[in-house]
């Protein structure tokens, strides 16, 4: 009895050690995989939105692609993370192209999403085979204040408790007011704000004031990839100040869409799918 007591003990020690190694290692965001090219996709969607965004471009382009289509944690339902940081979002996506083998991506980013594809090619050079930035600036702040620093310890807790204290028809209203400055196409909006709606409130305060804290117009020198940036139609009539922007991104082709607004993959369809085509299909 004691030979069999001390096998059993023996067995659930390797099934436990078992467990544990064989444990997905944990990333700040959902992952959806489909299609089965050579090349890889890997979707990061915009601020509070679900990687559901992607679904037309990835019916487009999984015949020919594998596309790894993120949700980051705490948005759009996703489980949150304890403390969301753009830091540490881009570092699990790096982390998730290394342990995953993922041979030379490209990255195709929306809003925030761009922001992390940007981040990522510059800090991970050697990781990533193109980007395309959908609708994103290297420094948002810098926008209204061309000399805007970020800070290196930012505060964010005034910003987690005002949204936090909001009950769900306050956000709700907020939402409703902004998403139609975003997105023109009406078909989509109530799908935008329910993505919103169901973003954890910590999460989504704190991604806003990080986000809108990054600079990334001097790092992104260090980007070696060819970037397609696709910009909508308002940036036209800024150029100089959005060049400017951009100057220090080597490689980079800047395209500005001619209807529409920040939700380019709705409002723009068929300019977006063939700079896409364009651009993905060129050495």
């Amino acid at each position: 009895m004691k030979k069999f007591t001390f096998l059993l003990i023996i067995m659930l020690f390797f099934a436990a050690i078992c467990n544990i190694f064989g444990q997905e290692k944990k990333y700040p965001f959902e992952v959806k995989k489909s299609g089965k090219g050579k090349q890889s996709l890997i979707l990061i969607p915009g601020f509070a939105s679900s990687g559901e965004v992607w679904n037309e471009t990835t019916a487009k382009f999984e015949k020919d692609f594998t596309c790894y289509t993120l949700t980051m944690a705490g948005f759009a339902g996703s489980k949150p993370d304890a403390d969301a940081s753009f830091k540490d979002w881009e570092k699990g996506i790096a982390a998730y192209i290394k342990t995953h083998k993922i041979e030379k991506p490209v990255i195709i980013g929306h809003s925030m999403g761009g922001g992390l594809a940007l981040a990522i090619a510059a800090d991970y050079p050697e990781l990533v085979g193109k980007i395309v930035i959908v609708d994103t600036l290297p420094c948002l702040a810098a926008i209204s204040n061309p000399n805007f620093m970020s800070k290196e310890n930012n505060d964010c807790s005034s910003t987690v408790n005002k949204f936090t204290a909001m009950t769900d028809e306050q956000f709700r209203q907020m939402q409703t007011q902004t998403i139609p400055r975003l997105l023109a196409d009406p078909s989509m909006q109530d799908t935008v704000i329910d993505w919103s709606m169901k973003s954890d409130r910590k999460t989504f305060a704190t991604m806003y004031c990080d986000f809108s804290n990054t600079d990334l117009r001097e790092t992104i020198k260090n980007i070696q990839c060819p970037s397609l940036i696709l910009l909508e139609s308002y940036f036209a009539f800024m150029k100089p100040s959005i060049e400017a922007q951009y100057v220090n991104l080597k490689n980079a082709n800047l395209q500005y869409s001619t209807k529409g607004l920040h939700f380019i993959m709705y409002d723009d369809k068929e300019w977006y799918f063939n700079q896409l085509n364009n651009f993905l299909s060129s050495k």
